[in-house]
């Protein structure tokens, strides 16, 4: 109830009405001081106008903006005035008035909780006040058992709030109950403090679900239900809540606790980065002090969120804090524990109890309940996370050398992903100790520290190699060198890796002859020539060295194939120079080829235990099964791929194998699987400091695919967290405009009418140097259905002729139609007498769609479609003209305007009918609109003979005879039927 309400004409003065337009639009304006010093002027006011009511009405609209603000401590003073002024004189209360006198009790015996200079003796006084006054005025115990149960749980006494809360529960609900999503909300929170996770939710769930609302739910419901669904690992709704909650607080100063709970969630799940976003959002809340308790609980969750930061590491980083100096993690850690503690023991003294400071203590004690849990917005990593791989096994003591050496040779052999982290245990091992190592050994561990190494390791390389000819082992040798040529061709030097890779070969293909090394290191060298060669391929456009690395694949199959037995490096070899003729197919354009031998590569190595060697090949035959138009193909490849990565995937690999699925899930429908892909891919893509680029990319994705499922605020957080990184330049304007789009839909969806028409019209400057002009068209029209919704008529009436001019423009007579049709309703609602201009335009509306009828290029389906159009806007011109008679015009001129009205929906009827069955519910629908217009007119039998034609069409219309909207038009119908014969009677 507003403050306005049911107050028209009483002790009615000029002075009074403005006062109560000004509280009425001073409630509308955000939580806060401005929003509260208002109030105090507008009670200033008040006094002046020498009537009571007036002052009754300023002092409840004081109350209630300083209990929606951070100084609820004020609330106090005019409630006590307002008591008094009732036991004085309690005729001056109108009804509304009593009832809120009543109401705000509540807030006040509750309210003292969170002041703690307020002795617990005044609550209790208080406490028994409110039944004695509820009582009298013949209200339910129920509010009053609710605010016992509050004190009672306060001071943690649990007796006394069992009892209380039972008996809470068990009174009759009446108009001093608090609305039903606060009390379940209050329920479901106790179930939680008693260890009732379960429970909790299954109250809160009708609040969450929107069944039951009210200013400050579900946002608060939200904020509770986040760390009892970490604890009972329900991660995917934790996530949501956060995002659909943090939305609603954001901007209510008088949330605070509600805010630390999200802020707490932060620190529980990972999300430390998004934790200090939001402490840095809210600066005065680690000061504002009138409202003790809040106060509390954020300086309790700051507290918690820094020592995590310090537990990993970074309690030196820079922190957001209270102002007036800089922080770190570690000191803002000790500041917000002492403030936090210092105010639990102000509670405690005045309870008597330790309750408070026990529960502070817990709160920041807690540990973290998941290590990470991807949230979709843009995050930067606290600490650096490395990539996930099993550990490497070793021995209790890092200085039992033998024992790593032969673990790390046993990796190194069978091609574990670990293998290099292996030796180079051995390497730290046995620093000091150099002499217990063999030349092989030393060989072993410049080898994998070259291959960590990368473009850079061909030095290092050739050092392997003389150590393995000190060895003993030429082979090994040979295939060292060989390893150097090819990282030369990695660093771009192709000509000088082929040059230095012929050596090699000669010399291990004549050891080999002569039995001076084995398949796996000839093998080894022949491999190496294959990539070099490979490496040519993809850095040329001739096509004339295709036949020469295809030789030299081939060269390697015909040496080790049929000889793999149990050697897992010669299988491996097999498989990879089958996808070296994969590549080899494909460049070479035939595709078909290159997908079989892509998909024979990677079972190869998944035969041999080697999945994690599949997944690059895998990825590959993504690409090309996408390219041959198989969505299947391509979603088996992509599967594959994450499952045979396992924990060996890097980050980025990760995350575009993510996206890709995402876009192919996506593709065929499956939104929801689609979402948790892209939410991965942005996760991963985080992970890998991407962020911006590939990150941005899954979020504008994760967003479009939330905003398919239908949950708005999820999508709004994702989308508005990837702008910022989302350009033109990267990502492509249609991506950023496509991103606002949707972004748009969202906010309008959420009821934030102007910050979407903000988003659109966005998009729409960016779409108007498009060369198509459809999307800017579009565009236009929907920001003109944003201002409209936002109130703001004058710029809606403006953005809709820019999307007339644009649609008139493309020859879209449609939306130009449309358009026009809104123009004409916007004009009917101006404040000034817009009827004239509203009529006006819905003449234009008519006039374009029968003149594109007349035009006759259209064909049968475009000229079906156009007669519609022509068809509502009949109808909507009959319903303007209808809703545009003035209440105080004279009889006739009613009349006229209602004959004028009937003529248009009567049009409509018959241009519908034309269309035949496929407009039989609008045609139905202007039927009925046409039959009580002629019962307004006083033509009851015309009216009847509408209700009964709607009938009739129905009646022979069988398949829509169970039709919802059948079923409605009917019962329509039959009410007018009775109403119009029962008048003929």
């Amino acid at each position: 109830m507003s403050a306005t309400d049911g107050f028209e004409g009483n002790h009615g003065s000029p002075g009074f009405d403005a006062l109560r337009r000004a509280m009425a639009e001073n409630s509308e304006e955000p939580e806060g001081p401005a929003r509260n010093a208002r109030a105090e002027q507008l009670l200033a006011e008040a006094e002046k106008l020498n009537i009571p009511l007036a002052v009754i009405e300023a002092l409840g609209h004081q109350l209630k903006v300083y209990n929606y603000s951070s100084e609820k401590a004020k609330m106090f003073v005019p409630f006590a005035r307002l008591l008094r002024m009732w036991d004085e004189h309690p005729e001056d209360f109108d009804e509304y008035e009593t009832h809120s006198l009543h109401w705000v009790f509540k807030w006040m015996t509750t309210g003292m909780l969170d002041q703690p200079h307020i002795p617990l003796a005044a609550m209790e006084k208080w406490l028994g006040e409110m039944e004695h006054r509820y009582r009298l005025a013949g209200h339910s115990e129920r509010a009053v058992r609710s605010a016992e149960y509050s004190v009672a749980a306060h001071v943690g006494d649990l007796a006394r709030a069992e009892r209380a809360y039972a008996a809470w529960l068990a009174a009759d609900r009446d108009s001093m109950a608090d609305c039903h999503a606060c009390e379940l909300h209050e329920q479901g929170w106790w179930q939680a403090q008693r260890g009732r996770d379960g429970e909790a939710l299954d109250l809160w769930a009708p609040v969450l679900a929107g069944e039951f609302t009210c200013a400050h739910e579900p946002h608060a419901a939200l904020a509770s239900s986040l760390t009892p669904l970490l604890r009972l690992g329900r991660l995917d709704e934790a996530r949501a809540n956060h995002l659909r909650g943090f939305r609603l607080v954001r901007s209510m100063e008088s949330m605070r606790g509600a805010y630390a709970d999200h802020v707490e969630f932060c620190a529980l799940s990972g999300n430390e980065a998004r934790g200090l976003e939001l402490l840095a959002e809210r600066p005065a809340y680690f000061t504002d002090d009138g409202h003790p308790r809040s106060r509390l609980d954020f300086m309790a969750v700051s507290a918690l969120l820094m020592d995590r930061l310090s537990e990993l590491g970074l309690g030196d980083r820079p922190v957001p804090g209270p102002s007036g100096r800089s922080w770190t993690a570690a000191e803002l850690a000790v500041h917000a524990r002492e403030e936090a503690l210092a105010l639990a023991a102000r509670f405690d003294e005045r309870n008597g109890t330790a309750h408070v400071s026990e529960r502070a203590r817990a709160r920041m004690a807690q540990e973290p309940l998941v290590e990470r849990l991807p949230l979709g917005v843009r995050a930067v990593r606290t600490a650096a996370a490395p990539l996930v791989v099993p550990p490497v096994p070793v021995t209790a003591r890092e200085t039992a050398l033998p024992a790593l050496i032969a673990e790390a040779r046993r990796l190194s052999d069978t091609l574990r992903p670990n293998a290099v982290e292996a030796w180079a245990a051995v390497e730290r091992a046995a620093q000091g100790r150099e002499a217990e190592l063999d030349p092989r050994d030393r060989a072993e561990i410049a080898d994998h520290e070259a291959m960590d190494l990368g473009p850079e390791g061909a030095e290092l390389f050739e050092r392997a190699a003389e150590l393995y000819t000190q060895a003993g082992d030429p082979g090994e040798a040979l295939a060292a060198r060989a390893r150097a040529a090819y990282v030369r061709a990695l660093a771009g030097e192709v000509d000088e890796a082929l040059a230095a890779i012929a050596g090699p070969c000669d010399e291990v293909l004549a050891l080999y002859a002569a039995d001076g090394t084995g398949v796996p290191q000839t093998a080894s060298v022949l491999m190496s020539r294959a990539r070099i060669l490979l490496r040519r391929v993809h850095e040329t456009e001739d096509d004339g060295v295709l036949p020469e690395a295809e030789q030299a694949v081939r060269e390697v199959l015909a040496l080790v194939e049929g000889r793999t037995e149990d050697d897992v490096r010669l299988a491996a070899r097999v498989a990879e120079a089958q996808a070296m003729l994969a590549e080899l197919a494909a460049r070479a354009g035939d595709v078909e080829a290159a997908a079989e031998l892509f998909t024979g590569a990677a079972a190869r190595f998944v035969a041999a235990g080697l999945p994690w060697f599949a997944v690059e090949y895998e990825a590959r035959l993504a690409g090309l099964m996408h390219h041959l138009g198989d969505p299947a193909g391509t979603e088996r490849a992509l599967r594959a791929a994450l499952e045979h990565g396992g924990p060996h995937l890097e980050a980025i690999g990760r995350a575009q194998l993510h996206l890709q699925l995402a876009e192919v899930v996506g593709g065929r429908g499956l939104a929801e699987e689609a979402a948790e892909h892209a939410l991965e891919a942005a996760h991963w893509a985080d992970e890998a400091g991407e962020g911006p680029t590939l990150g941005a990319w899954a979020r504008h994705q994760l967003g479009g695919f939330l905003l398919r499922l239908g949950r708005w605020a999820e999508s709004a957080e994702v989308l508005e967290s990837a702008l910022p990184d989302l350009s033109a330049e990267t990502h492509g304007d249609g991506v950023v405009v496509q991103t606002l789009w949707w972004l748009g839909d969202c906010l309008g969806e959420l009821g934030e009418h102007r910050e979407s028409a903000e988003r659109r019209l966005q998009a729409a400057e960016i779409a108007r140097h498009w060369p198509e002009q459809h999307d800017h068209a579009t565009l236009a029209h929907l920001a003109a259905e944003s201002l409209g919704a936002a109130g703001l008529p004058a710029e809606a009436d403006r953005a809709y002729a820019r999307a007339g001019d644009l649609w008139r423009g493309l020859g879209n007579v449609h939306g130009l139609v449309r358009s026009l049709r809104a123009r004409a309703w916007l004009a009917l609602r101006a404040e000034d007498d817009g009827a004239d201009a509203a009529r006006e335009r819905m003449t234009d509306a008519v006039r374009e769609c029968e003149a594109a009828l007349a035009d006759g290029r259209a064909d049968e389906e475009a000229r079906q479609r156009l007669v519609t159009e022509l068809a509502h806007t009949h109808r909507q011109f009959g319903d303007l003209l209808a809703r545009s008679v003035a209440e105080d015009a004279e009889d006739d001129s009613i009349r006229a305007v209602l004959e004028e009205a009937l003529a248009q929906v009567v049009e409509a009827v018959v241009v519908f009918a034309s269309v035949g069955d496929d407009a039989l519910d609008a045609r139905t629908g202007a039927e009925l609109a046409a039959g009580w217009l002629a019962a307004d007119l006083s033509r009851p039998a015309e009216a009847a003979a509408r209700a009964r034609a709607v009938l009739d069409a129905y009646g022979e219309a069988r398949d829509t005879r169970d039709d919802e909207t059948a079923r409605a038009r009917r019962a329509e119908a039959g009410q007018l039927l009775e109403l119009m014969e029962a008048q003929e009677g």
